[in-house]
């Protein structure tokens, strides 16, 4: 190899750092495209951009059947933050595919013409909150930033991240945005017998056990609204099942003659949720060429 062939080489190498440590050359942010954007964090550079969401879910209010409290606690709150008021970051827990992240969708479909907006965030890029909030703090409308199925395991970064940004920054927080997060986990850390033995005082025990405790509760504490979800019952599943069985066009006759069904496909998943409510209607409307 010349002396000419590796200054080129070391050019190259060089040019390649530095190009990682710019910011992605991307273009303005139409906040007419889309109510919904995605947060995009650039592997290997500082910080992200904010992606508009063009297909986003249709899902309404009307669609979510037997958790009416769940949803007066949501929407009373949601129309809170949009007309101006003093409203809660939420927390919406419990089982699985009862709703809790359709809700978050309904939300934004009913709010939406009056200036309601979503950024979803996944739980890796919840170091970039700061980032995100001074990016929408200056605009008109009213930011949800949706954290969806948030859990944490022991020294995430973004657990820290997410505390500082719900209640314990110097900078006041913005009056346009609020948090939305959904977990199995109320929590949202494991807790484990562990924490509960080290207050039999061992030779390399913890000797404040109490606060181990309390630092895993609290990051849930600092949500201002706690929404619980509970499994449904049989007769709340068929509910579900028969309003998508409508929504596909079947008629009263057909969603009749389908429970016995729907109970099996319930039982192979080992759930009567509204998710599988919604699997099997797809599922039953597709065979039937609806």
């Amino acid at each position: 190899m010349t002396e000419l062939e590796r200054f080129l080489n070391r050019a190259e190498t060089l040019l390649a750092r530095v190009e990682a440590l710019l910011p992605a050359n991307t273009k303005p942010l139409d906040w007419e495209a889309s109510t919904a954007f995605r947060w995009r964090h650039q592997r290997g550079r500082d910080g992200g951009y904010l992606q508009a969401v063009t297909h986003r879910s249709g899902i309404t209010l009307g669609d979510l059947h037997n958790i009416e409290r769940q949803k007066e606690q949501i929407e009373q709150n949601t129309r809170q933050f949009v007309d101006g008021k003093p409203a809660n970051n939420v927390l919406l827990t419990g089982a699985r595919g009862t709703g809790k992240s359709s809700l978050i969708k309904a939300c934004l479909n009913a709010y939406a013409d009056r200036g309601l907006r979503l950024i979803e965030v996944d739980k890796e890029d919840l170091v970039d909150l700061p980032d995100i909030v001074e990016l929408v703090a200056a605009r008109p409308e009213r930011f949800v930033i949706f954290c969806d199925d948030l859990s944490f395991e022991e020294g995430e970064g973004g657990y820290k991240a997410l505390k500082v940004a719900l209640d314990g920054s110097i900078a006041a927080q913005s009056d346009n945005v609020l948090i939305y997060a959904t977990s199995n986990r109320r929590h949202l850390m494991p807790e484990r017998m562990s924490d509960n033995a080290t207050y039999t005082h061992t030779d390399d025990g913890d000797l404040h056990p109490g606060e181990t405790v309390e630092e895993k509760i609290s990051l849930s504490e600092r949500f201002g609204l706690w929404v619980s979800f509970y499994p449904f019952r049989q007769a709340d599943y068929l509910d579900i099942v028969a309003h998508w069985l409508r929504h596909f066009g079947c008629g009263e006759e057909e969603i009749e003659a389908s429970g016995h069904e729907a109970l099996q496909w319930a039982l192979q998943r080992g759930s009567r949720s509204g998710r599988v409510a919604w699997q099997f209607a797809k599922d039953h409307a597709g065979k039937a060429g609806r």
